[in-house]
């Protein structure tokens, strides 16, 4: 069977663009304005103060694994306060070696890896639509090994490194988004579905045959509910009423087979996402992302750009 958060990282195709070692000493605060793209910290040792734009300032610590879906402005500093250094995002990814805060001189009290990553794949809007707007894992040692084995494979480039980094940053977000599922934390989309045992079943079914034209009736069987308790209960958690959400799921697979293989025909991609007719999958097709899927695979693949990629949940 098909495990949807796997489908999903396998859609994202994330990779990891920079990761450097960060440390503070004494009293210190920095201000990054808003980045945009997806970006984690784990705390190597020691804490300090993390606060995000429209998010409750929180402590974090040695353990503490934090991923930002879309960096929004934030604010990291010592426990004491000190007037912020204003810095730009894309100037310290751009940077290598250590990035040192507050006094230069003795052992840090605080020191952390950070980095950011990109897809190759869907664009970011997919990841934003799964997780809450802070992701804060506390303590979690199969994250802290994944993020020191990033840092360590980008401080010292070897030969099959791009590919190791991509495949380490799967596993990252796979961990936190299995933590935001398992807390409650995620926002209506599928995570939260998945955290709801009733519904897991039934979305474990649509996402292993797509290509099955579901009632609610059939995927409430599955979920052992009536078809009224299933229908609200998976709307409320889900963020979509169940048919709609097949639908753009069906859209997001069809986008990646339009993109990623050229050999198949639209009659193919309308096969495989259930469709029986060409027709009417042009028709369903057009109306979900605003243009025929030949007019989106010839573009798309002219330009290289995969952005145009709207969620499941959007």
């Amino acid at each position: 069977m098909n495990d949807p958060l796997s489908e999903v990282v396998r859609l994202l195709r994330p990779r990891a663009v920079v990761a450097n070692l960060i440390s503070g000493k004494g009293r210190w605060a920095v201000r990054y304005t808003e980045y945009g793209l997806p970006s984690f910290c784990i705390v190597l040792e020691g804490s300090s103060l993390l606060a995000v734009d429209g998010h409750a300032p929180i402590t974090i610590q040695a353990g503490d694994f934090v991923l930002l879906p879309t960096t929004p402005g934030f604010t990291l500093s010592s426990h004491e306060p000190a007037s912020p250094v204003h810095l730009d995002p894309r100037q310290a990814a751009a940077a290598r070696g250590e990035l040192r805060y507050g006094e230069r001189r003795g052992r840090p009290d605080m020191r952390s890896l950070g980095g950011a990553f990109a897809f190759d794949g869907a664009d970011a809007s997919l990841l934003v639509s799964l997780l809450p707007r802070v992701v804060h894992v506390q303590g979690s040692t199969r994250l802290a090994r994944l993020v020191q084995m990033v840092g360590e494979e980008s401080a010292a480039p070897q030969p099959g490194g791009e590919f190791i980094r991509s495949r380490l940053v799967e596993m990252m977000l796979v961990e936190a988004m299995r933590s935001s599922a398992a807390t409650g934390g995620a926002p209506p989309g599928l995570l939260r579905g998945l955290g709801d045992e009733r519904l897991a079943r039934a979305l474990k079914q649509l996402h292993a045959r797509v290509d099955r034209a579901w009632s609610v009736a059939q995927l409430a069987k599955t979920a052992a509910l009536s078809r009224s308790a299933f229908y609200e209960r998976f709307t409320r958690a889900v963020g979509l009423a169940p048919m709609a959400y097949l639908l753009a799921w069906r859209m997001e697979i069809a986008k990646e087979l339009l993109l990623r293989d050229h050999r198949l025909a639209v009659s193919d991609v309308a096969e495989r996402v259930g469709y029986g007719s060409t027709s009417s999958f042009s028709v369903a097709f057009g109306r979900h992302v605003g243009m025929p899927p030949t007019r989106y695979a010839r573009t798309g693949r002219a330009s290289g750009d995969p952005s145009r990629r709207s969620s499941p949940e959007s």
